[in-house]
C-alpha cells in the first residue's frame, strides 16, 4: 500500500525546502521516498524529482497560449492535470506499491481551499489505494501578530475542510521566529490554539472598527475546534524527526527497515524474512499510535531552543560540531598512520 503527503501552503511557507529536507532525512534513514513536483511554476526544483509536472505542462506555455496571468495559469494547469490524470497514475504505478510519495503542491491557496481540481485529484489518489496526509505549512512569523494569526487559523481550517484528509498543520521556520519580535503569549498558546478570547485586546487595539467581526471569527474557529500546529525547523534533525513521527501517526505508516540495516536488538522478530513480511515488535500501537516522547514533542522545549535561549543553544551546537569534526579528523589521521606503518 503506497503512503504519502500532500504538502500545501502559501507561497514562501517553505514547501520545496521541506521536501528537500525530507529527501535528505529519509535518504539518511534508509527510508524510501519519491517526490512529485506538481507545481508548474517551480522552475528551480532543489530536490530530485521522481515525477515532474513540467513534462506534462508548464505555466509559461499556458500563459503564452491562453493569455492568462500567473494565478489563472495555475488553475488551468491543475484542471489540465485532472483531465489527464492517467498521465500521473501511470507514473505513480512505476514507483511501486510500497512507495512513499511526497506531492509538492503549488502555493496558490485557492487550490487547497476552494478550487475543485486538486480535491478531485486527491480523491482519485485515495481511491487508487494511497494513504495520504495533508501537511499544511504556515510561516511561523505570523504568530507574532494577532490578526495574521487569526488569518492563518482560518486558512488552515478551510484547507482541512476542503481536502478532507488526515491533516497536520505546521508552523514552519520556527527557528527564525525571534527575528520578527516578541510573542504576546508562550508558544504553546499558538500551537495548541488555546482560549482565543485572550487575543481580543490585541485585535481591538489594531482594528477597533472590526471588534465584532474579530470575535465572530474567533468563535467560528473555536466552534470547529479542529486546528492545532506542529513546529518545524527544517535544518534541525530533531524537529524533522518529530514532524515525521506526527505524519506517520496521521497516516498509520510504520517503517520496517530492510534486512541489511542496523536495527536495535529485539525490534525485529525475524531478520531473515523478506522486508515486506517481517513483523516489528514495536509495531503500530507503540510506534505510530503511542505517545510521542521524542525531543520535539514538548512545545516548551521548542520555545526554549528557538526563542528564549536560541543564542546559547546555537553556541552549544557549534561547539559540539567542532568537537565532532576534531574526532573525525583524529580518526582519519589514525587510519592514515596505520596504513603508513603497513
Amino acid at each position: 500500500m503506497p503512503f504519502g503527503e500532500i504538502v500545501c501552503g502559501a507561497p514562501g511557507s517553505g514547501k520545496s525546502t521541506y521536501c528537500y529536507g525530507k529527501h535528505q532525512l529519509f535518504s539518511a534513514l534508509g527510508r524510501p521516498i519519491s517526490i512529485v513536483n506538481l507545481d508548474p511554476a517551480n522552475e528551480s526544483v532543489p530536490y530530485p524529482c521522481a515525477i515532474d509536472i513540467a513534462s506534462l505542462i508548464t505555466i509559461q506555455d499556458v500563459m503564452n497560449e491562453h493569455h492568462l496571468g500567473p494565478n489563472g495559469g495555475l488553475l488551468y494547469c491543475m484542471e489540465y492535470l485532472e483531465a489527464n490524470y492517467d498521465w500521473l497514475e501511470d507514473r505513480l504505478e512505476e514507483l511501486g506499491k510500497d512507495a512513499y510519495v511526497v506531492f509538492d503542491i503549488p502555493g496558490q491557496v485557492e487550490l487547497s481551499t476552494n478550487h475543485e481540481s486538486l480535491r478531485r485529484i486527491v480523491e482519485r489518489l485515495v481511491k487508487s489505494g494511497f494513504r495520504l496526509a495533508a501537511v499544511h505549512l504556515c510561516d511561523a512569523h505570523y504568530v507574532t501578530d494577532a490578526s495574521k494569526y487569526i488569518s492563518v487559523l482560518l486558512l488552515s481550517l478551510r484547507t482541512m475542510l476542503h481536502l478532507e484528509l488526515p491533516h497536520v498543520n505546521v508552523l514552519s521556520k520556527v527557528d527564525l521566529i525571534k527575528q520578527y519580535g516578541d510573542l504576546d503569549f508562550n508558544l504553546d498558546f499558538y500551537t495548541e490554539v488555546q482560549d482565543l478570547s485572550y487575543l481580543e485586546n490585541a485585535l481591538s487595539t489594531s482594528t477597533p472598527r472590526f471588534t465584532a467581526l474579530n470575535m465572530a471569527m474567533i468563535s467560528l474557529i473555536e466552534d470547529y475546534s479542529l486546528v492545532g500546529f506542529e513546529t518545524l525547523a527544517v535544518e534541525d534533525k530533531a524537529s524533522m524527526l518529530h514532524l515525521t513521527h506526527a505524519i506517520d501517526r496521521a497516516t498509520g505508516y510504520v517503517f520496517v527497515p530492510p534486512p541489511a540495516s542496523n536495527v536495535p536488538p529485539g525490534t525485529v522478530d525475524d531478520p531473515s524474512a523478506p522486508s515486506a513480511d517481517r513483523g516489528n515488535s514495536y509495531a503500530l500501537f507503540s510506534s505510530a499510535a503511542g505517545q510521542m516522547r521524542d525531543p520535539g514533542s514538548d512545545v516548551r522545549d521548542i520555545q526554549e531552543r528557538w526563542i528564549d535561549s536560541k543564542e546559547d543553544y546555537d553556541a552549544y551546537e557549534k561547539a559540539q560540531w567542532r568537537k565532532e569534526g576534531e574526532m573525525v579528523r583524529d580518526e582519519a589521521a589514525k587510519k592514515n598512520n596505520i596504513r603508513e606503518r603497513k
